[in-house]
């Protein structure tokens, strides 16, 4: 009987790319991303005056700081974490190393848990759409037309949003594992070279460089005396 795991493996993704190939693109796309977050975080520390969003009170009715200095730090430790994180799982789908995959796999499951719980709270509690749109600022685009639209609809709409998300991020998460199988399986599996002989059978495993067996000496013949 064939298990779960073994029936949605498969070594390639996106219908043309191998998971390898699919990893290393997939990390270098986080990278590049978080390394833009991080540029944009420290020149939020070089020049604070610029680029910290403050909310006035005509917005929220509070004066709310929203990036403050140590917010920033955070944001800046966690984006160099995800940097390092990204790095490790491209070098180990490049270089064929497993354990080197398996930190980037468990960030994708957390963020994968994290969006469930956003949308587990969105059908519990459907009134956090509209409180989240009562509290974007009022020069936000088309701000009025979506707090006029029905409840029902736009929570029938953030649940389709998230639903696509999960849905994307479920098979990237799919294609991590792959990988990891992939690449953990090419490094355990041992392939087995039958030496036959005329009365035994002996089991050696295959090398990556032939070793020469210098040939017997024939024994000494028979002298008659």
């Amino acid at each position: 009987m064939i298990s779960p795991w073994d029936r949605w493996y498969s070594t390639s993704c996106c219908l043309c790319c191998h998971v390898r190939t699919g990893t290393i693109i997939l990390g270098i796309w986080y990278m590049l991303i978080n390394a833009v977050v991080l540029l944009i975080l420290l020149s939020a520390l070089n020049d604070p005056v610029q680029y910290r969003y403050h909310l006035t009170s005509s917005e929220l009715g509070t004066d709310i700081d929203v990036m403050d200095d140590a917010n920033i730090c955070i944001a800046t430790a966690i984006s160099l974490l995800m940097i390092l994180i990204c790095g490790m799982a491209t070098y180990g789908a490049y270089k064929q190393h497993a354990a080197w995959i398996i930190p980037f796999f468990c960030y994708q499951v957390f963020d994968f848990a994290l969006n469930t719980l956003v949308a587990i709270s969105v059908v519990v509690y459907p009134n956090t759409v509209q409180d989240y749109l009562q509290q974007l600022p009022g020069t936000f685009p088309y701000k009025e037309d979506i707090m006029s639209t029905n409840n029902m609809c736009l929570v029938f709409a953030v649940l389709l949003f998230i639903g696509c998300i999960l849905s994307f991020k479920a098979y990237l998460i799919g294609c991590v594992w792959n990988c990891y199988r992939y690449v953990s399986g090419r490094g355990t599996t041992e392939v087995l070279v039958y030496v036959t002989t005329n009365d035994t059978t002996v089991l050696l495993p295959q090398y990556e460089e032939a070793v020469a067996i210098p040939p017997k000496e024939p024994p000494p013949q028979y002298m008659e005396a």
